[in-house]
């Protein structure tokens, strides 16, 4: 063959390495490894429903910390079209997430007591995953990372707050532009939620009152309402969900489950996105 023809029609990795109990498909993607990772504690028919359907959200869960990742990055580097661009993969993932509550609300409480002893101290409270979204979205609280302490996911979880946030670079962006003073603290906790407050409202006010003239910021203000939106819609739906099959009971791991869920389902993430609705 020559050098041309290998050009050309290039040897597929996976063609020459894929073992032989397996098919190309499956060795690329590890399907074998991950369909063998389901292990029910009990003899309850949900509970395998319960195991794979929390997995998908925190594969959900991984794939939008890239996203936002990405996001973000591409915001620090002006190239607010990429960014607009990734959000709208985003929140078509965030679609997915919100989406799969729907499997746990159709199962009964009955279904759910069947096995929910061999949860143990099990909770989703405990989500490495989660909990690094939260933080690269602005939602930085330190305290939040104690449930992870001596945990494979702590440094992660840990490294999340050292990290500028999505709404960080927005901010950094709306102050390259103009509409906010710089932020020229050079001492700010980067481990404490972004500045926020009546300045930041004034500079969105002053995007949405010039659509045109900042083009791509209103659509980036909008872009962000969406993601806060669907997480909005997000808590609610997990807080309603549980308590059609909990109850007022104590949540799973000994949370305080309906309660809790309450509480975090009235936080907004990038708030002066919303405050500055009343003032337009």
């Amino acid at each position: 063959m020559t050098t041309e023809e290998t050009t050309q029609n290039p040897v597929c990795p996976l063609s020459v390495g894929t073992p032989s109990d397996t098919t190309p498909y499956a060795h690329y993607a590890r399907m074998d490894e991950l369909l063998a990772l389901q292990h029910p504690l009990s003899s309850a028919r949900t509970e395998p429903g319960f195991i794979i359907m929390s997995q998908v959200k925190e594969l959900l869960f991984k794939l939008l910390h890239i996203e936002f990742s990405t996001a973000r990055d591409q915001l620090a580097d002006d190239l607010v079209d990429d960014a607009l661009w990734t959000l709208r993969r985003a929140a078509r993932v965030q679609q997915v997430l919100l989406v799969s509550w729907e499997t746990f609300s159709v199962m009964s409480p009955v279904e759910f007591a069947e096995f929910r002893g061999v949860l143990g101290s099990a909770s989703g409270f405990q989500s490495a995953g989660y909990r690094r979204l939260e933080f690269l979205l602005g939602n930085k609280n330190p305290e939040m990372a104690a449930p992870h302490r001596n945990t494979a996911g702590y440094d992660a979880v840990v490294g999340q707050l050292y990290e500028p946030s999505l709404y960080d670079a927005a901010l950094a962006l709306l102050a390259r532009r103009g509409l906010l003073t710089p932020d020229g603290s050079t001492d700010r906790d980067v481990t404490r939620p972004y500045r926020g407050g009546a300045e930041v409202e004034e500079a969105w006010r002053s995007v949405y009152q010039d659509p045109v003239g900042h083009r791509d910021l209103h659509l980036l203000a909008e872009a962000l309402m969406d993601t806060a939106e669907q997480f909005a819609r997000w808590r609610y739906t997990h807080l309603v969900t549980v308590q059609r099959m909990l109850g007022a009971k104590t949540g799973t791991g000994g949370t305080e489950g309906v309660a809790w869920l309450a509480r975090i389902s009235e936080h907004r993430f990038f708030p002066e996105l919303w405050s500055v609705r009343s003032a337009l």
